[in-house]
């Protein structure tokens, strides 16, 4: 007689993801594999996830990737090896896409709020400051900026409202009567007819009325037409509408002239 292999046949019944391992002649136990669980006559895949998030991190997604094996990676908006992830500051690159007149403000792992500084104006995104440091902040407009500071000009760094035109700046630097302006001291008057004040007035505003007075006490003459603003007769508005805190900047082509 011969011992009988109960587990010769059909793996003795037991899962196929189980061992059958013989006890005594005609006997035998089945003991489910690694990463499987069971009573070896069924044995059911092991899902690690399914328990303290299988080992990964809080602010983790755990993918089971096989019998008892998983990976762990960190969910947006945080960083690590999955096991343990930090926080990632939307804010603490690059001011969070925010201006840099802004404060940026984490809200939740993925957002964050930008806010206009005290004294800025905007969505957060673009924050602008009063009309006499917005014109340092275009090359249109800089040389304007330039000659004001180089007389002492800070009448448009006031509460305001104003309404500025300024002759670009290629217009100021090829123009020859800027240097004999300034050469007989009275470029200072000659800026100033380009101010106007206690007024903020808009291009939609521009095109409803007729004069206006400037700083330097002279009247600027407007006219519209063919869906242009020219303003005594020979300088068209280019650029329109760079509203600051204090009023609007609007960029003509041409020099206006007491």
């Amino acid at each position: 007689c011969s011992a009988i292999d109960a587990c010769k046949t059909s793996n003795g019944g037991c899962s196929a993801k189980a061992e059958c391992r013989r006890t005594t002649p005609g006997n035998r136990v089945c003991i489910c594999n690694a990463g499987y669980t069971g009573d070896g006559i069924v044995c059911i895949e092991i899902n690690p996830c399914l328990e303290n998030n299988g080992g990964c991190d809080r602010n983790a997604e755990c993918t089971q990737t096989g019998p008892n094996e998983a990976v762990c990676n960190c969910l947006k908006g945080y960083s690590g090896d999955g096991k343990r992830c930090t926080y990632i500051s939307l804010c603490s690159q690059n001011n969070g896409g925010c201006s840099e007149f802004a404060i940026c403000n984490d809200t939740q792992s993925t957002e964050r709020t930008c806010t206009c500084k005290p004294n800025y104006i905007g969505d957060g995104f673009n924050c602008r400051g009063n009309i006499f440091q917005e014109l340092l902040r275009n090359s249109n407009t800089s040389r304007f900026r330039y000659h004001l500071e180089a007389l002492s000009i800070r009448d448009i760094a006031g509460p305001g409202p104003f309404t500025l035109f300024v002759p670009a700046t290629d217009i100021l630097k090829s123009d020859p009567r800027v240097k004999d302006w300034v050469d007989k001291g009275v470029m200072a008057q000659v800026l100033r007819h380009h101010m106007v004040g206690c007024a903020n007035l808009l291009y939609s505003d521009l095109t409803t009325i007729n004069n206006i007075t400037s700083l330097h006490g002279d009247p600027i003459r407007i006219s519209y037409s063919q869906n242009s603003v020219v303003l005594n007769n020979n300088a068209e508005i280019i650029l329109s509408d760079a509203v600051g805190t204090n009023g609007v900047i609007h960029v003509i082509n041409q020099i206006l002239v007491p």
